[in-house]
């Protein structure tokens, strides 16, 4: 039984799927006006492995994951490339695609971008309009959030704990806005930006409403999971609540839930402290997969901090499950204490995905392996564990001279040539082959 923390109910809930057996999942994706950094990545590889582990556990889940391709930093970026909106945002989103790629991660069931869904933003605002739940201001749509029942209950606050918050605090559009915490829906274009045509003039929409729209039209009034960073909790989060229920009348998502943030050398990441760190740079240096294990084995809502002693360490513990997974089969299988790890995985990632635990399991199931329970079916099922946490490892195949050395190494110790034996053994250290004498036979691995 699946357990999920609900930031709305600030519960550990029972997971209950509107469909059995299947799991509608739409998670915010980038803005694409730059590379995404390390803390995006987290965030990515976070709902990726929960995605993963719900398929393990025989969910069929359709994931979404949109890109948010119409922004005021988009605009201001491809101006400064001198580029359209369109051909920048594509730089950008092919710049995504290929980095989550090298982390291992799964196609999303489906990418929507804003400028793909401009009729239905339009339509979905119009329905907010007549429901008045919105107003037309100045060429510009805003949301009324005194209308809207229990507005910021996602952030566990109420209207009047955000205005008392405020501390006078007024945006440039207060003047026209009914309530200064009345967030945009449509916005009027100005001179020079990219626009489309609305029955509230030409403009384009707030960054809020694409997502409501888009996850509404592809997953339905209800789905069972929304996700993101936690820094998106309010307002964007809050804001897709308050104009989803307004429109449909139906509780927009079942469970909410949000990654913790990423820091660098314990400090919080920032362009003004020096430490921003993109995933694309990073994988530059370090292997995809060994920056995947790093960012995947920490419980999603703890935060994670990011060092290159972390980093090696990550390395040294992938290679030793690489060592593990790759080794020889051998003739005895304890198959009563591998079930029993089995089940201690399934009960840890149970607990809200929690990795950390999870992984403690699994390389409790390494050592169990090493200590000379091996076989195919045991292989099979380790390849499934390890793939919940996006590692798969290639089949090693020894060529036919290495091969040959370790059986004429093992006919050398047989007429106790140690001499030869021990050359051999030099020999193939120095190409990477490291073999281990065991009371079940030669086992190797490469380092």
């Amino acid at each position: 039984m699946i357990k999920i923390y609900d930031t709305l109910t600030r519960s550990l809930r029972e997971f209950v799927p509107l469909t059995e057996k299947t799991v509608k999942i739409y998670v915010c994706g980038p803005t694409v006006y730059n590379y995404i950094h390390i803390g995006n990545a987290r965030s990515v590889v976070s709902f990726d492995t929960i995605r993963r582990y719900f398929e393990y556990r025989g969910y069929t889940v359709h994931y979404i994951s949109n890109f948010t391709d119409v922004d005021d930093k988009i605009i201001k970026g491809a101006r400064e490339a001198g580029m359209d909106t369109k051909a920048f945002s594509d730089k950008f989103i092919a710049a995504f695609l290929a980095d989550v790629q090298q982390l291992g991660v799964k196609p999303a069931t489906q990418n929507p971008r804003v400028i793909d869904y401009m009729d239905e933003i339009i339509d979905f605002i119009q329905v907010l309009i007549d429901k008045d739940f919105a107003y037309e201001a100045a060429g510009d749509v805003y949301f009324r959030v005194a209308k809207s029942e229990n507005y910021a209950k996602l952030a566990n606050k109420t209207l009047a704990d955000l205005e008392a918050g405020a501390s006078g605090r007024v945006d440039q559009e207060a003047d026209i806005k009914e309530h200064p915490f009345d967030f945009a829906l449509w916005k009027a274009a100005k001179p020079g930006e990219v626009f489309w045509d609305s029955p509230w003039g030409s403009g384009r929409p707030g960054w809020h409403i694409e997502c409501s729209v888009m996850a509404t039209e592809i997953l339905g009034d209800t789905i069972d999971i929304h996700g993101g960073g936690a820094d998106l909790e309010f307002p964007h989060h809050t804001n897709e609540i308050a104009q989803s229920e307004a429109k449909t009348g139906q509780t927009f998502a079942n469970y909410w839930m949000h990654n913790a943030m990423l820091n660098i050398n314990d400090e919080k990441m920032s362009k003004s402290l020096g430490n921003f760190v993109t995933a694309h740079d990073l994988l530059e240096k370090i292997d995809g997969q060994v920056l995947r294990f790093f960012l995947a084995t920490q419980h999603y809502r703890r935060p994670l901090n990011y060092t290159e002693k972390a980093i090696h360490d990550a390395e040294t513990n992938l290679k030793y499950l690489k060592n593990t997974y790759t080794q020889p089969f051998t003739d005895q299988v304890e198959e009563g204490r591998w079930q029993q790890l089995v089940a201690d995985f399934v009960q840890a990632m149970d607990d809200d995905f929690n990795t950390a635990n999870g992984i403690t399991v699994v390389f409790d199931m390494a050592k169990w392996i090493n200590s000379g329970n091996y076989d195919a079916d045991i292989k099979a099922e380790f390849a499934q564990i390890l793939a919940v946490f996006g590692i798969v490892f290639q089949e090693e195949v020894l060529d036919g001279e290495i091969e040959a050395l370790i059986a004429e190494r093992q006919e050398a110790r047989a007429n106790r040539d140690f001499a030869t034996a021990d050359r051999i053994r030099d020999e193939l250290a120095a190409q990477g082959i490291k073999l281990l004498d065991t009371k079940d036979g030669v086992r190797w691995t490469r380092d």
